[in-house]
């Protein structure tokens, strides 16, 4: 990426503010990693969005190609002869001769052929713009789950390793009063047999996080280190209705589709042109010199040995019949604006059911999260209880077991809920169309403009106006160590409320 593809930021959003504030207070806080952080490396870093702009760059260039359709031509030709074997009864027949020429052909009319490509290029150019902001979200959609996910294995795996260090304190007490007769064999190896699913459970928890982790470095460029939680998203809609009639006005892939419709009628002109007649004007020019080698086979006699010509004219081409290609073309043309109405229908419903299935899963996690919170605070108020009775008789070591581990699956819901309700909305806001770099609060430089490009290639005229060699921009992540479940040093993570 080039300055001359950057543009000053527009103004931006604030969901991220509270993270932007923290990193300025203490210079140990700018060591933990932020959402805004991850998102920023995964906008300047990640392949796929950078691959998107060099793709989109290329469609840049149809607008120039189909405009130099419509303008003048000018080519020359020069060639050198040696005639090694002169027939014996060509007695003025040259030896060498050197020939040169030139043509300028300016087209005129072409029947709307070049009007409505550039028109379809164009288009198109803005179809592409819009896919590569759907590409954003798309990218910063899977960002923000592989953040969450990182943040929600850890707590997962947390909350197993301290479930595996209660259930061996269990196992030593349970065998302590087996030893004195309180208790029997049984309860013994029913406590045995919990620790070692709950150790089991560790094992899956960790190589989830390091999936995880992984999954996050492919997308970002560098290993998670010490992630914040992320900060509120705001500006989400009050209902399904509101956050549909959002989207049909910003979501990309209907813009997108849209475009293309727009292109596909101006490729209906295209077609049609070619039933029309080409005029265009020539002029031409040529020279020729036998280097001496040309003569009169009189002696004494000089030949001129150099000639020259120039013509000017017009040529009209006027197709007549092509055996029925000309309006096949045409209705192949229509076939395809068809398909792409139709296109646009499929890329409206399925915005319509992604916006509303978002919205939905949004609701009906936050509703899980308070639920599973009264749970877990229940679940809490069970195991104690459940201790105290079995400290006094009335309950046995399974009931306790039970408790423990009715209390584990619980905080391990309520820490996914909270991930899963968090991406829910992140993926509310990209069906809006309010989940790109502009509507983040990106930091770290200028955002990524794709007109810039447009705007300088548009009317480039100059045959050798070449780019500079092209160079990798996302960074690569073979040095990147692999993941591991090593949970950061620090306070231990909050038991979820």
């Amino acid at each position: 990426m080039t300055d001359s593809d950057k543009k000053p930021c527009p103004r931006r959003a604030r969901w991220l503010a509270g993270l932007a504030a923290s990193a300025l207070m203490l210079p140990m806080a700018a060591e933990a990693e932020t959402l805004q952080g991850a998102l920023a490396k995964a906008y300047e870093n990640n392949p796929t969005l950078t691959g998107a702009r060099a793709g989109q760059r290329a469609a840049d260039e149809n607008v120039p190609i189909e405009k130099s359709r419509g303008l003048p031509e000018v080519g020359t030709q020069a060639s050198y002869e040696e005639n090694l074997i002169i027939p014996g009864n060509a007695f003025n027949s040259p030896a060498r001769s050197l020939t040169a020429g030139a043509r300028l052909t300016v087209p005129i009319y072409q029947g709307g052929a070049v009007r409505n490509a550039v028109r379809a290029a164009k288009y198109r150019v803005e179809a592409g713009q819009a896919n590569l902001r759907a590409t954003e979200a798309s990218i910063f959609s899977q960002v923000v789950g592989a953040y969450m996910d990182v943040i929600r294995d850890q707590a997962i795996v947390q909350l197993n390793q301290k479930n595996v260090a209660v259930l061996r304190t269990n196992l030593q007490a349970t065998s302590d009063r087996f030893e004195i007769g309180d208790l029997t064999r049984t309860d013994v190896a029913q406590s045995e047999a919990r620790l070692a699913l709950a150790e089991g459970d560790l094992r899956t928890a960790e190589a989830n996080l390091i999936a995880s982790r992984e999954a996050y470095i492919r997308l970002v460029g560098e290993a998670p280190v010490d992630l914040e939680p992320p900060p509120p998203l705001p500006n989400l809609p009050a209902t399904a209705e509101e956050a549909v009639a959002i989207a049909l006005d910003n979501n990309p892939d209907i813009e997108a589709a849209d475009q293309q419709v727009k292109a596909s009628r101006a490729d209906i002109g295209t077609a049609k042109s070619s039933r029309a007649p080409r005029v265009s004007a020539i002029l031409s020019g040529g020279y020729n010199n036998f280097l001496g080698s040309l003569n009169s086979g009189v002696p004494g006699v000089s030949v001129t040995q150099e000639t020259s010509s120039a013509a000017a004219g017009v040529e009209v081409t006027l197709p007549i019949f092509t055996a029925g290609r000309r309006s096949a073309q045409v209705r192949q043309a229509q076939s395809r604006s068809s398909q792409a109405i139709e296109q646009y229908v499929e890329v409206e419903r399925g915005v319509i059911a992604q916006t509303r299935g978002a919205y939905a899963a949004w609701q009906a996690n936050e509703r899980i999260i308070a639920a599973t919170r009264q749970a877990v605070g229940a679940n809490a108020l069970s195991l104690e209880g459940v201790r105290a009775e079995n400290s006094v008789g009335t309950r046995s070591i399974l009931d306790i077991l039970n408790a423990e581990q009715e209390y584990l699956n619980t905080q391990v819901q309520l820490v996914s809920a909270q991930r899963n309700s968090y991406v829910a909305a992140f993926s509310l806001l990209a069906a809006m169309g309010k989940a790109e770099a502009r509507d983040l609060g990106i930091e770290g430089g200028a955002l990524y403009d794709p007109e810039v490009n447009y705007r300088r290639v548009k009317g480039q005229l100059w045959d050798w106006a070449d780019d500079p060699a092209p160079q990798q921009v996302a960074t690569d992540t073979r040095a990147v160590p692999p993941a591991d479940a090593a949970i950061p040093e620090g306070p231990p993570a909050p038991t979820p409320q």
